[in-house]
């Protein structure tokens, strides 16, 4: 099996945080490659442009699009390594106790909050500028984890064990101290993002899910690609035909039942720990 058919297994078997660091990856290998060809090519162009969210309220309302977009885009290559860390360990933590669909959903919610709030900040401060990541929205994923389950013990290396709240308080003061002195905006769509953290779980546990008219959305778009399936053509056999149905339905339980052993030892230990045999299976068990 090649690096491809590797990737490609990852991202079908992995969760939704590791689809979020496919998305994050791609769209920025991608249009950077397509930036440089066109650039070669003597063509003037700055995907940023149609991306980035504005502060500046009338581009804002030309291209309203960028609210969402500005999430899955980065500036540098460090900057989406750096937030790409930091969104494993927050979605890892996420999903101990929520769903993929309300990862999503908080990720994007919390994206477009941080988002709202950098640009009415930046209209009432006077300033303009433009703003691209998604530190605002992986904020928002750690700070409701935080919030959920404040006491949860974590080991962190050179320093031991700590609980989330900590962390998660740490990161806002450090946040807070930093405003005046640079890449304001970004400190602004980290608080909005942790705002709206909060937010989700406290009207979770009164009983509102914020991100269910997404994981609505999410399932009525699964629905609309899945392929349609077709009515077989029954034909009545005799019973001599017994013996070999049986023989197929043993052989297909025992491929589910490999199946779910693999996707077990996923969920314990992770995609690393399976042997090629094993990831060669899940593979073409998967086509």
């Amino acid at each position: 099996m090649n690096i491809l058919d590797d990737l490609k297994l990852q991202y079908k078997t992995g969760g939704m945080v590791q689809k979020l660091i496919f998305w994050n990856i791609g769209l920025f290998v991608g249009f950077s490659l397509l930036e440089v060809v066109l650039k070669l090519s003597n063509v003037a162009f700055s995907y940023f442009d149609f991306v980035a969210l504005p502060s500046n309220t009338t581009e804002f309302l030309a291209k309203p699009w960028t609210l969402i977009t500005f999430n899955f885009f980065h500036a540098t290559i460090f900057h989406l390594i750096f937030n790409l860390l930091v969104l494993h360990f927050s979605g890892r933590l996420f999903n101990i106790y929520f769903t993929d669909k309300q990862l999503f959903g908080v990720y994007l919610l919390g994206g477009i909050c941080s988002g709202l709030t950098f640009v009415s900040m930046y209209f009432i401060l006077g300033k303009t500028s433009s703003l691209v990541g998604a530190s605002g929205a992986i904020m928002a994923l750690l700070i409701a984890a935080a919030t959920y389950a404040p006491f949860m013990l974590l080991r962190i290396p050179l320093i031991g064990i700590v609980k989330l709240w900590h962390i998660a308080f740490v990161i806002l003061v450090i946040d807070l101290i930093q405003l005046p002195l640079e890449n304001t905006g970004g400190h602004i769509a980290h608080l909005g993002g942790a705002l709206f953290g909060f937010v989700y779980i406290k009207f979770l546990k009164s009983g509102t899910d914020l991100t269910k008219p997404i994981s609505a959305f999410l399932d009525v778009l699964a629905n609309a690609f899945k392929p349609t399936k077709k009515t077989p053509f029954k034909k009545v056999h005799r019973n001599t035909t017994k013996k070999t149905v049986n023989s197929f339905q043993q052989n297909k339980d025992f491929t589910q039942k490999q199946i779910d052993e693999i996707l077990d030892k996923i969920s314990k230990s992770g995609y690393d720990s399976l042997t090629k045999e094993e990831k060669e299976f899940l593979f073409k068990a998967g086509k």
